[in-house]
């Protein structure tokens, strides 16, 4: 395929507000497009590159030679020089990145050096068209958007599920099953402002303790357990005592969800940082390991001796759990009625979900899920059957730009741009923030948002939207500054979480339904 339809597509999407057009737009490519292309086309047209970080920083674009006269580019050769940058190292590693990227806009036109550049810089950006490309892939191919849908979502990979599609018609989209062994993409929770909140909109609900470790999902079949995180990553190797636990139960074919989190010799949890590092260690896993001894606690099962649990009510999926798990590896809950009354449940209804949330506090958890008992496992959605609540309102925003700091910051990357999500996968910016960073976290964002620069004007380093940063704030304020028209009161660092992708932050609803009252307020005006 021709990489220039592809750029004009990208622009005329990025141009429309319309759901209808965009899925259009994406239809006249999927129709053109060669099964072999899609696992290119689909991160291309969403603003992603296949290969990850290809080490390519704002100083390779500057000045970029002139444009060519006609069109000859292909995206597989285009994708072929993405390849050969993610492969550069060593000495001279800078100018050879230049080298390929001018050689490449070179050979591009006007409007596909725009595409490409765009693509490079993460200003492309994308994410909701994940969503609309899973239409467009069932206009195209004539199956129903649902079971491409759930076929995605079991094969945790859009490319591959348009790839099969395209190559072999809608009868392929039969074999995509939960597999064990093959990670599907989890479950996520959206927010509530209280406990009560939530009891209203669920109805009758479980109230889980909400645990500050790292999800990972656990298959086993036989004697291999294979352990993945929320981004289907495979850390097997880096949890031995996951992969042991995992072989103790009373089963030999099942998925679990869940998270592993460290304790303390007082058995409350210590720090998400002692946790985060000691899940991302690969070197002396064994010293790592009696460091840091890491406890899996499981909270959901999407399979067991081989039968797909997710389109069982969560009720009924919490009780196979319950007979696989033992106690102590189970999540601490508690299930309490309808506010009508009309639904049996242990407790005595949102009263009860509230004590249960200040008891979990003090055990030193960050806050309660809670949970529809009726509602499926929706893979890789944040369900409005999940709601999570915690005391201090806290964020989870991706970094669009941080500012040079002064004083006893010079020379450090201080002050930071906070976005949240809109539909269509691009960012809004709510305010920003220098507060609660040490000089470890400086130093550090220093060194990995000089890696994602797309521009330096002196004063302000604008970044490809990739790095994920929990902010604490007190509220929400108008503000005709920022294009979501409120911004952050107090906004403050609580830590990084690299163990989420951008596609994970909250989005500018989230923000506002969190804030029902401020919202009301804010859309008065």
């Amino acid at each position: 395929m021709m990489l220039a339809p592809l750029a004009r597509v990208s622009r005329e999407v990025a141009q429309t507000s319309a759901r209808s057009r965009k899925i259009s737009l994406l239809a006249g490519v999927f129709r053109t497009a060669g099964p072999e292309d899609v696992p290119v086309v689909i991160p291309y047209l969403a603003g992603r590159l296949p290969q990850g970080r290809i080490g390519v920083g704002w100083n390779a674009l500057k000045d970029p030679p002139p444009p060519a006269d006609r069109a000859t580019l292909t995206v597989h050769e285009v994708d072929d020089t993405f390849t050969a940058l993610a492969a550069v190292a060593g000495p001279g590693a800078q100018g050879e990145r230049r080298r390929l990227v001018q050689g490449l806009l070179a050979a591009a036109t006007e409007e596909e050096q725009r595409f490409l550049v765009g693509l490079i810089s993460g200003e492309l950006r994308q994410g909701a068209l994940d969503a609309v490309a899973v239409e467009a892939l069932a206009e195209t191919s004539g199956a129903g958007a649902p079971v491409v849908r759930r076929a995605v979502m079991l094969a945790g990979s859009l490319q591959q599920v348009a790839q099969r599609l395209l190559a072999e018609g809608p009868r392929v989209l039969e074999e995509f099953l939960l597999t064990v062994g093959r990670p599907v993409l989890p479950m996520l929770a959206q927010s509530a402002g209280s406990v009560t909140e939530a009891v209203r909109r669920l109805g009758a609900c479980a109230v889980e303790e909400k645990l500050d470790g790292i999800r990972v999902q656990v298959h086993r079949e036989g004697a291999t357990v294979r352990i993945f995180t929320r981004t289907l990553d495979d850390i097997t190797d880096r949890l031995p005592e996951v992969t042991e636990a995992a072989l103790a139960l009373d089963g030999d074919r099942f998925v679990l969800d869940g998270e592993v989190i460290a304790l303390d010799e007082n058995g409350r949890p210590r720090p998400f940082q002692e946790i985060a590092g000691r899940v991302g260690s690969r070197t002396d896993v064994r010293s790592a390991a009696a460091s840091v001894p890491l406890s899996p606690v499981f909270f959901d099962i999407l399979a067991v001796n081989g039968d797909d649990l997710l389109d069982l009510p969560g009720a009924e999926r919490y009780a196979a759990l319950a007979r696989l798990v033992p106690e102590p590896m189970r999540v601490r809950r508690i299930v309490v009625p309808s506010p009508s009354g009309d639904t049996p449940g242990e407790g005595t209804g949102a009263a009860s979900g509230e004590e249960f949330l200040r008891e979990t506090l003090a055990r030193g958890h960050e806050g309660v899920v809670v949970k529809a008992l009726d509602t499926p496992y929706t893979a890789g959605r944040r369900g409005a059957g999940w709601l999570k609540v915690k005391p201090v309102h806290t964020l989870d925003l991706v970094v669009l730009a941080a500012e040079w700091g002064h004083g006893r910051r010079t020379g450090r990357l201080s002050n930071l741009h906070l976005g949240a999500r809109r539909e269509d996968g691009s960012f809004a910016m709510l305010g920003k923030t220098f507060k609660g960073l040490t000089d470890a976290m400086l130093e550090w964002q220093t060194e990995r948002l000089g890696e994602l620069a797309v521009r330096d004007d002196g004063f302000t380093v604008t970044v490809r939207p990739e790095l994920v940063v929990e902010i604490a704030y007190d509220g929400l304020q108008r503000s005709s500054r920022y294009p979501a028209g409120v911004t952050l009161r107090f906004a403050r660092v609580v830590r990084y979480r690299e163990d989420k992708a951008a596609r994970e932050a909250d989005t500018v609803a989230t923000v506002l339904a969190a804030h029902g009252r401020d919202a009301e307020q804010l859309e008065r005006g």
